[in-house]
């Protein structure tokens, strides 16, 4: 849509629009004022339920890792024993409080955006949706959340303190706490917590109205111009939102940096305990206030430099640039000097939604899974291990590591800078390309992307042929099973002992990759979802190969058992290990020194 010319043009283009968006701004209100006690009372008693049920063996489970965890030396898990029982006493209190507060913000303003994203995407009934849209979503949405956190209490959180329990000492040498310089470090940071929050809150306080000025100068020059997020329809309304929510935007902002003066202080009790030296962390509680002054100059396009002196609080004074909260942009690209003028849609950027990324993966497992199914690699008993107690690493780290591993083989020889992901709709196959410039801003893919591109430089470097990726591919996907491994025909493998060595590793990296990416809140839930998929065409793979012949009786069928409950689950998993312990003990490494080979990588 190509913006008015002139002033009046634009004048009267703005009036005609005005009761349009506050018609849907009314209309969204009113929606989110109805739903919100259903939205608030859905995930504070699914939430609190959760909290409360799992709060016991959360409670027991940390001390008991933390007792046995080996990387931890005695004085260290001392001390983690007996501060630990304050942050768990509150945390049913804080996770309480957060769903009451998440459930009403969530329940009102779900609906208002929903009414917006309704007009605009060429829907058939623009009047219906707006008035549907964002009603039954947000209940269903609302029970997803609550699903979600179960996941987290009942998957990541024990996958977190289980990796904690299984990673060996490296080079025989354990975290340990120095109780010298401990009271030191810990009397410098109140000190830094004290003299930092409230000069921080001042310096926040003075330049507030700098950020409510200027960003009202910026986003009413967008609008009465149609540039930055006025220039396409479909942004007016959220734009039009911000100028009217700005004032609790800069609010946020206030009180953001008085939370994170909490922390800038503290940490002068880390540079302490770091550096061995009372004088560096006071140096450091002095430098900790240009350093905030500095950052906020260059989000507000101030004068460079601070009225606060930036002394060098290292003993190397290259790290101090690196401790300094620096923009993941370079000042040449900040608001200062934006390309383009950063919001205008000229030459579009389209960031990937996260969970577009993991809903992409998943399809990947599906597509990919059938394919292994079909050729004989997964196997019935590795769908019924991935449903009971045991579990199976092939299936829940495997699979998605194999997926994983053919985008980093497909972007390796399209001699892409970034991964390309296939997205294969009704006219064909399109290819899109996740990049460091359009990747989900979420501090979780930044752990991720990094080391992925580099693995794909890896593979490209390899210059693999036919069989050794067929063979790699196999590797990835069995690796966390060493039984399997051993009886499984995985193709031909490199004649050079290096090259064998350098594909258990690339192997063992993206195993390890994917049982972190394994923690992410939906994985959980798509996984599941997964398994049924999977389960069904395995089931009708047998069918055809049984000519359609009902199983018998006294026959292995394709029903898989249902779980038990997660208490038992979760408290069972020492005598699993054992076992596995004890049937691989003539054929081979345990499924333990495996994981920990992939934990340690």
């Amino acid at each position: 849509m190509e913006p008015p010319r002139g002033f009046l043009a634009t004048l009267w283009k703005f009036i005609l629009f005005l009761p349009y968006f506050l018609g849907l701004l009314l209309l969204g209100t009113l929606k989110g004022v109805a739903l919100c006690p259903f939205s608030c009372l859905i995930l504070t008693i699914g939430n609190t339920g959760v909290v409360l049920f799992m709060w016991p063996a959360h409670f027991l489970w940390t001390f008991y890792s933390i007792f046995r965890a080996r990387i931890l030396g005695p004085i260290l898990k001392l001390l983690l024993f007996i501060t630990l029982p304050v942050p768990l006493i509150l945390y049913p209190v804080l996770a309480i409080t957060g769903s009451v507060l998440g459930g009403l913000a969530f329940g009102f303003l779900s609906p208002i955006f929903a009414t917006f994203k309704a007009v605009g995407h060429g829907k058939a009934n623009d009047v219906f949706h707006c008035f549907y849209d964002g009603t039954w979503s947000t209940i269903k949405q609302s029970m997803t959340i609550v699903r979600d956190f179960w996941d987290i209490c009942c998957h990541s959180y024990f996958s977190f303190v289980n990796e904690l329990w299984n990673q060996e000492p490296v080079g025989g040498k354990y975290y340990e706490i120095r109780l010298l310089y401990l009271p030191v470090a810990v009397v410098v940071g109140a000190i830094g917590f004290m003299v930092d929050m409230p000069l921080i809150t001042i310096i926040a306080l003075c330049k507030s109205p700098i950020m409510l000025f200027k960003g009202w100068h910026r986003l009413f020059h967008d609008l009465i111009g149609r540039e930055g997020p006025f220039l396409e329809t479909i942004c007016v309304p959220f734009a039009g939102l911000a100028i009217i929510i700005w004032p609790l935007a800069v609010v946020g902002a206030v009180m953001g940096s008085i939370v994170l003066s909490i922390f800038l202080g503290g940490y002068a009790g880390v540079v302490v305990y770091q550096e061995s030296s009372l004088w560096f962390g006071l140096c450091y509680i002095v430098a900790s206030l240009a350093i905030y002054d500095e950052y906020s100059n260059d989000i507000l396009d101030m004068p460079e430099g601070s009225w606060f002196p930036k002394v060098e609080y290292r003993k190397n004074s290259g790290i101090l640039r690196t401790a300094s909260l620096t923009h993941p942009l370079s000042r040449t690209g900040t608001v200062r000097n934006p390309p383009d003028r950063l919001g205008s849609l000229k030459n579009p950027l389209l960031e990937i939604n996260p969970l577009e990324v993991l809903k992409k993966l998943f399809e990947d497992c599906k597509r990919h899974g059938e394919k292994l199914v079909t050729g004989g690699l997964i196997t019935p008993q590795d769908i019924e291990d991935a449903k009971s107690d045991n579990g199976s690493r092939v299936i829940s780290t495997g699979l998605p590591a194999y997926c994983i591993y053919q985008t980093l083989l497909r972007s390796a020889k399209a001699n892409a800078v970034g991964l390309l992901r296939s997205d294969v709709n009704d006219l064909g196959e399109e290819t899109s390309e996740l990049t460091i410039s359009n990747r989900p801003k979420d501090v979780f893919f930044d752990w991720f992307l990094s080391p992925l591109l580099i693995i794909k430089d890896q593979i490209k470097a390899e210059n693999l042929t036919p069989s050794e990726e067929e063979y790699l591919g196999n590797l990835v996907l069995l690796c966390g099973d060493p039984v399997r491994l051993k009886s499984t025909s995985i193709g031909l493998p490199p004649e050079s002992e290096l090259k064998r060595a350098e594909f258990d590793a690339l192997a063992r990296r993206l195993q390890g990759i994917t049982k972190s990416i394994s923690r992410y809140p939906t994985f959980r839930r798509r996984f599941n979802d997964l398994m049924k998929i999977l389960s069904e065409d395995l089931s009708r793979k047998d069918s055809r190969d049984s000519g359609g012949r009902q199983p018998s009786v006294g026959s292995k069928s394709q029903r898989f058992p249902r779980s038990r409950s997660f208490f038992f689950r979760t408290f069972s998993q020492r005598s699993v290990r054992d076992k596995t312990k004890a049937i691989t003990s003539d054929d081979g490494p345990s499924e333990n020194a495996v994981a920990a080979e992939l934990e340690a990588v």
